[in-house]
């Protein structure tokens, strides 16, 4: 419910999900590899060469051969991109406010702490397929 709730506020900002998600992960991590990037967000390549097409086509991204691997290509954010995680981010931080406001600091701390147990116990149960890590 949060996604189409946060959906609906970048939509007048002409960006998708999809696409807000791809900018998102190459802020913390700009320059990376397509393959990388792919396996990061768990998509596969030709879905996310069609997404990084798109992207590019609009001045969000920019992509570059590696500087050892010509093969290879590098996706680095644009300066428009960045101008625009910064309007995400001040939008995302008004969002989240409205969202939680009727919460307390307690309340807030027991939710953090719920969700943290919940994921520890999604990681517990390792990749589909897979058994669970013993570490």
């Amino acid at each position: 419910m949060r996604r189409t709730a946060f959906d609906q506020l970048m939509k007048p900002m002409g960006i998708t999900r999809a696409q807000w998600w791809v900018l998102a992960h190459l802020s913390r991590h700009d320059g990376m590899a397509q393959t990388q990037l792919a396996s990061m967000l768990d998509v596969g390549k030709a879905s996310l060469g069609s997404l990084l097409d798109r992207l590019e086509a609009t001045g969000f991204i920019e992509r570059r051969p590696d500087a050892t691997d010509r093969r290879m290509k590098r996706v680095f954010l644009s300066r428009s991109s960045i101008q625009l995680l910064e309007r995400l981010v001040e939008v995302e931080s008004g969002f989240n406010q409205q969202i939680l406001g009727s919460l307390t600091d307690n309340d807030r701390n027991e939710l953090i702490r719920m969700l943290s147990s919940i994921k520890d116990s999604l990681l517990g149960l390792g990749t589909p397929g897979t058994p669970a890590s013993d570490e």
